[in-house]
């Protein structure tokens, strides 16, 4: 039993917490509704942040406080944050909002603090869960049984996922090359040189489509380097679609190890890099030339969710036969809409995955004995990036849960939905042009949509002039050479008819003021 003093103790933080959080709550239910934050409330915020200048020292040497701290947060800080998980009209970065299932959630993951490291069954119910979480995920995006993706586990985003992806294509092509007759060399064990030495490996080669920024950053993590990622696009006219003949030619490469990572949504024109047949080939070259086929799909793997109806018949061809990659990155802080950050990282092969991210040599992190309770899971420690890593899945399961099925078809449907009529107005208008292509069929949308206006002028300020006005936030980009500014609905706020109306009326008014 605590004692006195720490029942006091425990009560008094009972109560700040609670406060605390119905203050935050009042602070967001009076928000707005705007994107992005007043330029005023950002003023105010550097300023407060620079208060201390030019000294060196600008730790308070005493403390304000929780009451006052809280305060401060709240007043001055929060104010000046960007309004992507409290509008339905943040589309710069594709960036889910919080459900409030999610945020219940996490709060839990704060309050209880597990560290989901390791496997201990007896001790914590953390890794149950994500197994659990992981298997429904799995099981929503009709990738097959969980256990054909023994080696799951919950990343901190696609980055991660996709130094995942490349780390263990090399060591399974490594592996495959050697064959039994030195299948005691491993790059874990002896380095990328050597092991590339005794497989008679010259080059390793990333083969990819418009791939996104982090796969170059995870070629470089993994040692392979910026130069090893090659873009193979189909054409000028269609870059994001991958040139399964170009891939089959760099595949046949003397002393070349191949991992080919396929774009399932390109974050520019959201956009896929195959189409309904294009995976069983792309598996069959991968057999015959033993390359890993890695997927990135952090929020276009999604479109696998949506009903298998005639409106969504394109996208489900685009995203067709991913269950036979070797792994895929997905991101549920994306159209998930569990908070910042949480990410997944599937692979096929579960010893390929311990090969590459055994913690060795920590006696005190050993994993319980096989007649703990619960199922065998493989301990996160030896399937990851992290040693220490917060309880991710939680909010992940709850959604799912909460959800199901059918919430998460509907939820997802209205972002498609929302989308495809912002290209349909962008297409149809005489003031705007929508990207790539105007002569695509809107069954092409997913959830991003590119485009630029038809005036010079204006599409030189034109992201610019969008954010202003406080009502969306779009993000800015390029196209061929020019200017250009993409939306990406991602948001469970959603409403379709609503959106739809104010990105007319911001549209078309910034179109009648001209440049």
């Amino acid at each position: 039993m605590a004692s006195p003093g720490q029942q006091e103790t425990d009560a008094a933080d009972h109560l700040f917490l609670s406060q605390a959080y119905s203050r935050l709550r009042q602070t967001v239910a009076s928000h707005d509704g705007s994107a992005s934050p007043h330029p005023t409330a950002l003023a105010h915020g550097f300023s407060a942040l620079s208060a201390t200048a030019p000294t060196n020292d600008i730790l308070p040497p005493s403390g304000l406080g929780r009451d006052t701290t809280i305060t401060h947060l709240l007043s001055t800080i929060v104010p000046g944050l960007n309004g992507q998980a409290l509008s339905s009209r943040y589309y710069g970065f594709v960036t889910g909002g919080i459900l409030s299932v999610a945020e219940a959630a996490d709060n839990i993951v704060s309050a209880l603090d597990q560290n989901v490291q390791v496997h201990l069954p007896a001790h914590s119910l953390s890794t149950a869960v994500e197994d659990t979480a992981l298997s429904m995920l799995i099981s929503l995006l009709d990738l097959g049984p969980p256990s054909h993706w023994p080696g799951r586990t919950i990343t901190t985003g696609a980055t991660a996922s996709n130094i995942m992806g490349l780390a263990c294509g090399r060591e399974a092509i490594i592996a495959s090359r050697l064959g039994e007759k030195s299948s005691n060399i491993t790059i874990a064990e002896d380095g990328l040189l050597a092991a590339c030495h005794a497989a008679g490996i010259r080059e390793f080669q990333v083969l990819t489509s418009m791939g996104h920024s982090s796969l170059s950053k995870a070629a470089s993590i993994v040692g392979l380097g910026h130069r090893a990622v090659k873009e193979l696009a189909v054409s000028e006219e269609e870059p994001w679609r991958l040139d399964l003949d170009a891939v089959e030619r760099q595949l046949a490469r003397e002393g070349v190890a191949s991992i080919i990572a396929v774009s399932a949504g390109e974050v520019n024109t959201g956009r896929f890099a195959l189409n309904a047949l294009d995976m069983p080939k792309l598996r069959s070259l991968a057999d015959r030339y033993g390359a890993w086929i890695h997927v990135d799909g952090a929020f276009g793997i999604f479109a696998r969710a949506l009903p298998k109806t005639d409106e969504f018949l394109h996208l489900h061809a685009n995203v067709a036969g991913m269950e036979l990659a070797d792994s895929i990155t997905a991101d549920g802080h994306k159209l998930l809409n569990v908070p910042y950050d949480a990410g997944i990282f599937l692979c096929r092969d579960a010893s390929i995955v311990t090969q590459v991210f055994q913690n060795p040599n920590a006696a005190y992190l050993a994993s319980s004995s096989s007649n703990s309770p619960g199922p065998v899971i493989l301990s996160p420690l030896n399937v990851g990036l992290q040693n220490s890593r917060r309880f991710r899945a939680l909010p992940i399961y709850a959604v799912l849960l909460s959800e199901g099925r059918a919430g998460m078809e509907t939820m997802l449907v209205r972002m498609v939905k929302l989308a495809r009529e912002v290209a349909r107005f962008i297409r149809d208008s005489e003031q705007y042009e929508w990207l790539p292509s105007e002569e695509a069929s809107l069954e092409s949308t997913h959830i991003v949509v590119l485009f630029r206006a038809k005036d010079a002028g204006l599409n030189e300020v034109l992201v610019e002039r969008i954010n202003e006005t406080r009502k969306l936030y779009v993000s800015g980009t390029a196209w061929r050479g020019q200017k250009a500014a993409r939306i990406a609905v991602s948001s469970w706020k959603v409403d379709v008819e609503r959106d739809l109306a104010v990105i007319k009326d911001v549209l078309l008014s910034l179109a009648a003021g001209g440049s």
